[in-house]
């Protein structure tokens, strides 16, 4: 054959592996709800700036390949694009190939994918849809083991680089450790799930008849275990808050998050800061209130919204500078920290801290939680989670107390021990047992500021953002 046959066949080839699975699993998925695995590529990247990387692999598998079945890509598409001009990595199961199950050949281009993000220090994002480790392909054999270096893997890029995994069908086994080893965790409502042992295993091993999503779907991951950030209506909201996401993250540690254009708030969200508080101090109100007040445009990216609702983490912009917001939501349990909010907060200021950006406190605290209860879970090692974590954060700091700063509540939430660059309180702030007037009064020292007003704060926050810029920055200025 001369060159250009060549050329031609393989374009066909490359074709051909395009397709996907049978018709008929295709027509399965969108039936579901569900894109395709080429759809949702086509959702998350900048049009025209996807490169894909082993598209050619199958299955060399002898029983697979004698079946007749075909396996484009080895159930997982892999490669890089561009999200808002940025390069990211890809590794996309395909359930419509062998239920997208975790073959050697392809589990190989997935190790690819993780060492260029290693190395050429890029973020990556798992579209998790698969069934698990391809049983078929590892039992008696040893060919799997080096894949086990997948997690290893990714402990080593954690804080290095972002790490997301959007899971959008189901994620067994093998597939459900990469969300839990990931910074972020969106979840499709009715069509995912996460279990280490599907529903046949779990009947099979400890006589329990669940269903799939009873087991471990959105639901009970967003609500009851903590385990996704965030539950989305579908595939394409799905795709676009992985993008929203990484916006406000550095591509590696060391490098500084993007900055965009300052957006004042909207002028109705800003003008109910001086009403937001009750006149009586011991009503709730809706913390979230102040946030999209003070925020750039009012907006804000919550991660675990469902879980641990009293205390609120958010990603944010103040002048047009990206920050991590932790605010005590007196809605629920009265703000009061136990031992998932105490995690949470641990987890997300790790996070913040590990990618520098900067940390904003908003205190409306009585402490922790108290009782037998709490105490057999573990009340003081889960806020010992939170306390490390504050004390080794060394990204800037701010505290801005609101209403309540009480006892070890008031440290646990970047209180003056625990290096905050400034503190701010509003009148209405009770620090320890006493009242504003006499807790402003004793503020004093080089991190303390005097009292402040709500509508003045978002100037303070953005000025404060300004004069902190991090190391890097710093550097190339």
């Amino acid at each position: 054959m001369s060159l250009r046959e060549e050329t031609a066949a393989l374009h066909l080839r490359r074709d051909a592996a395009r397709r996907l699975g049978p018709p008929e699993r295709v027509d399965a998925q969108r039936a579901a709800g569900k894109m395709t695995v080429r759809e949702r590529i086509d959702r998350l990247f900048d049009p025209g700036t996807f490169r894909e990387f082993g598209t050619l692999a199958t299955s060399e598998d002898r029983d697979i390949r004698s079946s007749g079945k075909e396996t484009p890509c080895d159930g997982v598409v892999t490669g890089v694009g561009r999200i808002e001009g940025r390069e990211v990595f890809v590794a996309a199961y395909d359930y419509t190939v062998l239920a997208g199950s975790m073959g050697i050949v392809g589990e190989r281009k997935v190790r690819r994918m993780r060492e260029m993000a290693r190395t050429q220090l890029r973020p990556i994002v798992w579209l998790i849809d698969s069934a698990g480790a391809r049983i078929q392909e590892h039992a008696g054999t040893r060919a799997f083991a080096p894949t086990g270096d997948l997690f290893y893997e990714q402990v080593q890029m954690s804080g290095l680089v972002p790490q997301v995994a959007a899971v959008m069908g189901p994620g067994a086994a093998g597939t459900a450790y990469i969300p839990g080893l990931a910074d972020f965790v969106p979840m499709v409502a009715g069509t995912s799930s996460m279990a280490l042992g599907g529903p046949p295993l779990v009947k099979a091993t400890v006589g329990e008849d669940v269903t799939e999503q009873e087991l471990g779907g959105s639901h009970v991951h967003s609500r009851a275990s903590g385990v996704a950030d965030l539950e989305v209506p579908d595939d394409a909201a799905c795709l676009d808050i992985v993008r929203r996401y990484l916006g406000f993250f550095p591509s590696r540690a060391g490098e500084p998050a993007p900055r965009r254009d300052p957006v004042e708030p909207p002028a109705a969200a800003a003008e109910m800061l001086d009403s937001v508080l009750p006149d009586n101090s011991r009503m709730a109100y809706d913390v979230k209130k102040i946030l999209r007040g003070l925020v750039d445009g009012g907006e804000f990216l919550e991660i675990k919204p469902d879980f641990a609702r009293n205390i609120v983490t958010a990603l944010v912009r103040f002048a047009g500078r990206p920050a991590g917001v932790l605010a005590n939501q007196p809605q629920v349990l009265a703000g009061a920290l136990d031992n998932d909010a105490s995690d949470k907060a641990a987890r997300f200021i790790q996070l913040c801290d590990a990618f520098e950006l900067p940390l904003v406190f908003f205190q409306d605290i009585p402490g922790f939680m108290v009782g037998s209860k709490v105490e057999r879970e573990g009340i003081i090692r889960h806020g010992a989670k939170m306390l490390y974590a504050v004390s080794e954060a060394t990204v800037p700091k701010i505290t801005v107390v609101i209403r309540k700063a009480y006892g070890a509540g008031y440290y646990c939430m970047c209180g003056r021990a625990f290096g905050p660059d400034l503190i701010v309180a509003w009148p209405s702030a009770e620090i320890s047992l006493m009242g504003a007037a006499g807790a402003v009064g004793i503020l004093h020292g080089r991190k303390i500021a005097a009292a402040s007003d709500p509508k003045s704060e978002r100037d303070r926050l953005g000025a404060e953002f300004q004069k902190r810029i991090s190391p890097y920055e710093a550097a190339e200025a």
